[in-house]
């Protein structure tokens, strides 16, 4: 029987930065009633505040949901409040490394932008992000960017041979996060089966980018369960075929 279910945010619960919708959000609750769930995104703290916690109820089934912010280098739970268990930050000579080995790459890939929506890059801590077309960037144009992920993965071998001590994973629609060796979305899933005291055969994980080189890739080396949806509406249906199935499980017992 699965007892947790593991999701990515962007382009897998919510178009990229946007907030759930009223029927995920209702989805989520009806399976937080069934299941423990989890949250694992490239997005830092505040991200899954507007995103996902304000569109929830603010009623104990919090206790049920755990959120993994900046691919699982960081890990959120609630008691009577949301606290950090963990963050696995950069110091500041790792952090200039990868900001500069980031500009070079760019600037070899030859690619050009045009109009950006600010930052390209973004500390968050525990994890850098390159954002293709800035971090603001209007989900038209960043859906139009780089939808094979070919522009970003010519970036993405540059700095594999430049940054041969982080993990580099392609995520969202624009994005690249760079984060510290052996620290991925699979960490975040063992990190998960130790607080939760869940095994990994007893986890789902849902995730767009679920692709060579792509931030959700990871997850698969821990032998979770995978499966790999198009887009938010997808995954809804999926969370429909979950909890049809755990409400048969739990019937039967």
């Amino acid at each position: 029987m699965k007892k947790l279910i593991i999701f990515d945010l962007d382009g897998t619960l919510a178009e990229s930065k946007a907030p759930l919708d009223t029927e995920m959000a209702e989805l989520l609750t009806r399976l937080l009633t069934t299941a423990k769930v989890a949250v694992i995104s490239g997005g830092d703290w505040p991200q899954f505040e507007k995103q996902v916690l304000a569109k929830l109820p603010q009623n104990s089934l919090l206790k049920r949901l755990s959120i993994l912010p900046t691919c699982g280098t960081k890990y959120y739970h609630y008691t009577t409040r949301w606290e950090p268990l963990y963050a696995e930050n950069f110091s500041k000579i790792e952090k200039e490394l990868i900001t500069n080995s980031l500009n070079e790459a760019i600037a070899r890939s030859g690619i050009t932008f045009g109009k950006l929506w600010g930052e390209q890059m973004e500390d968050r801590g525990s994890q850098i992000t390159f954002s293709g077309l800035g971090q603001q960037a209007p989900l038209n144009e960043k859906s139009r960017w780089d939808p094979d992920f070919s522009k970003r993965a010519k970036i993405k071998a540059i700095l594999d041979a430049k940054l041969t001590g982080f993990a580099i994973h392609m995520g969202g629609t624009t994005s690249i996060d760079i984060t510290k060796p052996g620290i991925d979305k699979a960490y975040g899933i063992y990190k998960l089966r130790d607080i939760q005291k869940i095994s990994i055969l007893e986890m789902i994980f849902l995730g767009d980018a679920l692709i060579p080189g792509g931030n959700d890739q990871p997850v698969r080396k821990t032998g979770a369960d995978c499966i790999k949806v198009r887009d938010p509406e997808e995954t809804k249906r999926v969370i429909e075929g979950i909890i049809a199935c755990l409400a048969g499980v739990n019937s039967n017992n």
